[in-house]
């Protein structure tokens, strides 16, 4: 799914890397070079290409349910489904992928303090495999539990994994290092649709979660094969906390997950309706980057003018991931309802679909990435792009009010904001590192990735539109409305850029 999920450079403040003028002992830092024969080294390799397939299979689950948790929501029970409809499922679809975005601040927080990247990535891989086995039960219950434990460990996996790949890379080779993470990930996004896609629409639901969870497993395993290539790499928290700030941490978390259990019971009973707690999760997403940076800018040394202009640029790009967060969802209901999916006498499961924009990604990188843009250009150009997208997507919603129309369409609209996510993801990176004051560096990165989720979960609510309007015209809306923000930045390009070190 949404690119903000991947993993990014944590040099700054982050897990297994010590300050500057530190002197702790060595055990859960960066350990030098040497300790791991070079930054090229045998043990260099082979623990890069361990975090490798981890990340690979963690995000086969997580593509792989991702593109099948809609239709199945959606699914008559007579199917097999929940019989939830359309605009709630959107939604809660929107909910959990903003909270797996939002997760890896408070799990990025426990790795670096109490837990150490090493078991955090265990810890939280149990979790994500445990998660997709409970969605496979198929009730109320297990499905609210198996979302709640995937966003947990969510949380605790990515900064995990992406703070021992910057510790195992080596800094001269870390942005590669990176990048190629990134070029797998799109490779795990282009089978898992299609392993779970057949499993689920054509044998049975629970089969799809349960090919989920056995791609956590399988990277579980391959971890717990090749710790022995980290050697002190992640194995205890890089700036851990004195006992009893442990325990109180402890008792707080043991409080929220109270929490967070007595709201999933209260909503699978029907005590507390659904639409209402989700509006609520929804509310407080749209708030916390902005409670967040605030926070910040009491603790850090930094001109009001350029965060200004940071956080007018991240809320812009937020408008991007309102769109590009919806294939998982509306474009899927829409792949599912109104397109005709028959090739050569066979009928194409719908989710194969969502495998389309990775392959997009995987062709179009070599090419886009080269691009010598402004930030700012990459920023409106992206958003002009999704924009249009969802004019094209409003096209063919009015023509398949006469009846199925060509996939095709939904190719062209993949097409688009494939490119428009190639340009903008690692443009936004790159502005909040370049903003970021010396030791903030991970704190903003977290912040492009709270301005998606906003994104993200703004998508999920607007679906509800469709209740009072046609889906083209809802379609158009939404595209304009993007198209509108992209002209803006463009508008005011010079006068952001004035205020922006990039």
């Amino acid at each position: 799914m949404a690119s903000p999920s991947r993993p990014h450079d944590r040099s700054n403040d982050a897990p297994l890397r010590p300050r500057t003028g530190e002197t702790r002992p060595h055990e859960g830092m960066h350990p030098p070079p040497a300790e791991l024969g070079g930054a090229l080294g045998p043990g260099a390799r082979r623990g890069f290409l361990t975090l490798l397939g981890v990340d690979l299979w963690e995000r086969f689950s997580f593509y792989g349910m991702s593109a099948i948790l809609v239709l199945y929501l959606t699914a008559p029970p007579a199917n097999g489904g929940m019989g939830m409809a359309p605009r709630t499922a959107t939604a809660l679809f929107a909910t959990y992928m903003s909270l797996t975005f939002m997760a890896g601040l408070p799990g990025g927080w426990l790795a670096d303090r109490v837990l150490g990247a090493r078991r955090a990535v265990l810890l939280g891989g149990a979790l994500i495999a445990v998660g997709h086995a409970v969605l496979s039960v198929g009730s109320a219950p297990t499905l609210y539990a198996g979302l709640g434990l995937i966003i947990v460990g969510t949380g605790l996996v990515k900064p995990s994994l992406a703070a021992m790949v910057a510790a195992v890379s080596g800094g001269e080779k870390r942005e590669e290092a990176f990048g190629r993470f990134y070029m797998c990930i799109q490779v795990s996004a282009l089978l898992a649709p299609v392993v779970t896609g057949l499993l689920a629409e054509r044998v049975a639901w629970h089969l799809g979660f349960a090919a989920a969870a056995f791609g956590m497993a399988a990277g579980l395993a391959q971890f717990g094969v090749g710790l022995r290539a980290f050697e002190e790499v992640g194995r205890a928290p890089a700036r851990p906390l004195p006992r009893e700030a442990v325990r109180t941490a402890v008792e707080r978390a043991a409080m929220v997950l109270a929490a967070v259990a007595v709201t999933v019971t209260a909503v699978a009973l029907g005590v507390l309706p659904l639409p209402a707690v989700l509006a609520l999760l929804g509310l407080t997403t749209l708030a916390m980057p902005f409670l967040y940076l605030r926070t910040l800018r009491r603790r850090m040394p930094v001109d009001s003018k350029p965060l200004a202009a940071f956080t007018a640029v991240m809320g812009a790009s937020a408008a991007f991931w309102m769109i590009f967060a919806q294939s998982g969802s509306a474009l899927a209901l829409f792949a599912e309802r109104h397109t005709d999916r028959t090739l050569l006498g066979f009928d194409i499961p719908a989710s194969w679909l969502q495998s389309v924009h990775p392959l997009f990604v995987l062709l179009l990188a070599p090419l886009v990435t080269k691009s010598r843009a402004t930030v700012l250009t990459k920023v409106a150009g992206a958003l002009g792009v999704a924009g249009l997208s969802f004019v094209v997507m409003a096209v063919a919603a009015l023509r398949a009010q006469a009846g199925p129309v060509s996939t095709a369409w939904l190719v062209v609209v993949y097409l688009l904001y494939s490119f428009g996510e190639i340009v903008l993801a690692p443009a936004g990176l790159a502005l909040a590192a370049a903003v970021a004051p010396t030791g903030f560096t991970s704190r903003f990165l977290g912040l492009n990735g709270m301005f998606a989720a906003v994104g993200v979960v703004l998508g999920g609510q607007l679906y509800r539109l469709t209740a009072v309007l046609p889906l083209p015209a809802y379609f158009l809306l939404l595209g304009t409305a993007v198209l509108a923000v992209g002209t803006t930045v463009a508008a005011t390009a010079r006068r952001l850029r004035s205020h922006l070190p990039i």
